[in-house]
């Protein structure tokens, strides 16, 4: 059975959550709602990956309609993201 669209919209929900939770804790703050979600489904995405590639284990998941979402990496990855996202868009103090 597929994906609902009240499932859809709980993840993305949650998404939007460590997405803005993300970034936060790297101290940046120019995301809207949407830029939000992207961030907390990239981070998922990148933190998972890490995780795996050093053989961490899969820290609080939530289960939404047989798809997982990995809450503590997400958070995390869209820390990471959202922190090189800022030194990378970051402005020259003078005007260039």
């Amino acid at each position: 059975m597929g994906m609902t669209l009240t499932g859809a919209l709980i993840l993305f929900a949650i998404a939007g959550i460590c997405g803005s939770l993300g970034s936060a804790l790297a101290g940046y703050s120019h995301l809207g709602c949407l830029s939000s979600i992207a961030l907390g489904f990239v981070g998922a995405w990148l933190g998972m990956w890490f995780a795996h590639q050093v053989h961490l284990p899969d820290l609080y998941v939530l289960h939404v309609q047989n798809e997982s979402f990995p809450i503590v990496w997400s958070v995390l990855g869209s820390a990471i993201f959202a922190y090189v996202m800022s030194i990378l868009t970051r402005r020259s103090p003078y005007g260039f």
